[in-house]
């Protein structure tokens, strides 16, 4: 478990604990990597205007029982409003008044007939006659003196129901309906429906998002209807951007927390001739051993173009191609290329471990597994191979089976400093909180120089709300860090959100992130940070600027279908704010009470 993936968990719990808060402002997501969950308020269905009532009963609903809400997929169709006892339909069949007749009428006389005409279609709803009941609703429109927002609605609720539903219809009635009552959540939430239907799925999220505020997040149909079109979007959008994005290295922290997690080896042995292509893949080893992960790239590419001249330096350049692939997340070029390099050199463990990642990220477990028995077979003595095998456990929240891996890691190699903490973190996640705190405790002892061990005990203390003593760690990573170029921010961004939870100090935490973004502009989980933190201050504008950037940083279909998540939650309630300026201050109040 990479230093970054345990931030995560740290953001994770965070949002949590702080959930009601954060939704006011965006969806509720894990920072980085996968998990959304939207709008998670508590919900008791959603409040109409006052003066409306269900039309397909006559009789006063019982608020003690709990009613099953209909759809059109009820035999009685949608829900319409004010029902009232039926009226005499002598009439029906008359044919509509004239414009002349209408001007003859009087104001009452056109206000009793528009009810009349109400009254009649919705009787004829009940009875599942919608091309008819439409007509009555359409005639009601006609007569009545001045517009009336449910006439227009419940002729929408008709459109619904036809076979075919006439959903561009519904748009046009709840359209006018709005026009006249721009907070009418029925109609919101109708028009929503046929949007989504329509797959306009960015004006669906703005109508629902507006349902779910105005109705002050007590309705939970409207925010499964925001979770529903939120995934069906993101996911859309993830798809277009991966298929015209040219595929990039994420940030410097993350591909450094990714190759830290790897024992380092010495170079590979040239041949007596080396060949332009072995001479630049020993430049690509040299330039990873720097950090320079832009160069080792590029280099290992030419190299393999160049050719290379004995097998072992081969598989040693597709090992490091293929890592690189797959952190770009070209997870199917990556299993490309480390499968060719096992079969040039199957004792090449480091590969086999690799491509149990991959297995694991298309989350084939078997494959997984299997790779690593692979491993195991040439060379037993390996203790990468356990190491990485607990992290698949770990995963898995097999966490006595992963603590039993990072045990037999540290035998083969007690100075691998991940070996011991990812020991302590599975402690910990068993419930042992005694023997974690002591397996850390001895690591410290063990690594005083590393900054590792600091941050992941900072997380753990945080975690117990240990504040105080939290920050200490931090700050002690800091410094450890600072001695290091480029260093890695995560102990920086860990500091910021423990002041945060601790003294909800929003300008400190925020600065903890900028100073990050200094030395890491692209760290996802600083920009994610800093989004969260605009959103507590009700900064939707500033907000979405964040989401966006996390966006362009995401590196995989999973982390970017996450930050479009945030990213058009955050657009729906902006646009929000914009049709709705005198609640914005309202809903910046609710976001801050919430926290």
């Amino acid at each position: 478990m990479s230093s970054d993936d345990s931030f995560v968990d740290r953001v994770s719990s965070f949002v949590s604990d702080n959930r009601r808060g954060i939704v006011i402002g965006v969806a509720a997501a894990a920072v980085a990597v996968g998990g959304v969950a939207y709008y998670v308020a508590s919900s008791r269905g959603l409040g109409g205007p006052a003066d409306e009532e269900s039309l397909m009963s006559g009789k006063k609903k019982d608020k003690r029982k709990k009613k099953h809400k209909k759809s059109v997929k009820d035999k009685d169709g949608p829900i319409l409003e004010e029902r009232k006892p039926k009226v005499d339909e002598e009439s029906d069949d008359a044919p509509p008044l004239t414009e002349e007749q209408i001007q003859g009428l009087s104001i009452e006389e056109r206000k009793s007939l528009a009810a009349s005409l109400k009254q009649k279609g919705n009787d004829t709803y009940q009875a599942r006659n919608f091309a008819q009941a439409a007509e009555f609703y359409t005639r009601a429109i006609t007569v009545s003196p001045q517009p009336e927002p449910v006439f227009y609605s419940n002729r929408a609720a008709c459109y619904v129901s036809m076979e075919p539903p006439q959903h561009e219809k519904v748009v046009e009635d709840c359209n006018e309906a709005l026009k006249l009552d721009s907070r009418y959540v029925k109609a919101l939430n109708r028009r929503g429906t046929a949007l989504e239907a329509l797959g306009r799925l960015e004006d669906a999220l703005r109508d629902f998002t507006a349902t779910t505020i105005l109705g002050k997040f007590q309705n939970d149909a409207a925010g499964r209807s925001v979770e529903r079109v939120l995934e069906k979007l993101s996911k859309k959008k993830a798809a277009e951007i991966l298929s015209n994005r040219e595929r990039r290295l994420p940030s410097h922290t993350f591909v450094s927390a990714y190759f830290s997690a790897f024992r380092p080896r010495p170079l590979p042995v040239l041949p007596e001739s080396p060949s332009t292509g072995d001479n630049t893949l020993i430049l690509a080893l040299e330039a990873l051993g720097a950090s320079d992960y832009a160069h080792s790239f590029s280099f290992v590419n030419e190299a393999i173009e160049q050719g290379i001249s004995w097998e072992h330096g081969r598989a040693e350049a597709l090992n490091l191609r293929g890592t690189f692939k797959f952190l770009i997340g070209d997870t199917d070029g990556a299993k490309v290329d480390l499968e060719e390099s096992v079969q040039l050199q199957p004792s090449l463990t480091q590969s086999w471990v690799k491509i149990a990642s991959v297995y694991m990220e298309q989350g084939n477990a078997a494959k997984t597994f299997e790779a690593f028995e692979e491993a195991i077979k040439y060379n037993p003595s390996d203790p990468d191979i356990y190491y990485h095998r607990g992290q698949v456990l770990f995963i898995m929240n097999e966490f006595e089976k992963a603590a039993e891996n990072y045990t037999e890691s540290s035998k083969l190699d007690d100075m691998f400093v991940f070996s011991h903490i990812q020991l302590a973190v599975a402690q910990y996640k068993s419930g042992d909180i005694g023997k974690s705190m002591a397996t850390f405790r001895r690591t410290l002892k063990a690594f005083p120089d590393r900054s590792e061990p600091q941050n992941y005990y900072g997380e753990l203390l945080l975690d117990q709300q240990l504040f105080q003593d939290a920050v200490e760690k931090f700050d002690r990573a800091i410094e450890l860090e600072r001695l290091k170029n480029p260093p890695n921010v995560l102990p920086l961004v860990n500091k910021g959100l423990a002041l945060f939870q601790w003294k909800q100090d929003i300008e400190a935490a925020e600065r903890c992130c900028n100073e990050a973004l200094g030395s890491d502009p692209e760290c996802e989980a600083a920009v994610a940070t800093l989004a969260q933190l605009s959103l507590q201050q009700g900064k939707i504008d500033v907000a979405v600027r964040m989401f966006e950037r996390h966006t362009e940083l995401a590196r995989n279909e999973p982390e970017l279908v996450n930050a479009l998540t945030y990213q058009y939650a955050s657009y729906a309630q902006l646009h929000f704010i914009e049709q709705y300026p005198d609640l914005a201050s309202q809903l910046r109040q609710m976001a801050r009470s919430l926290v």
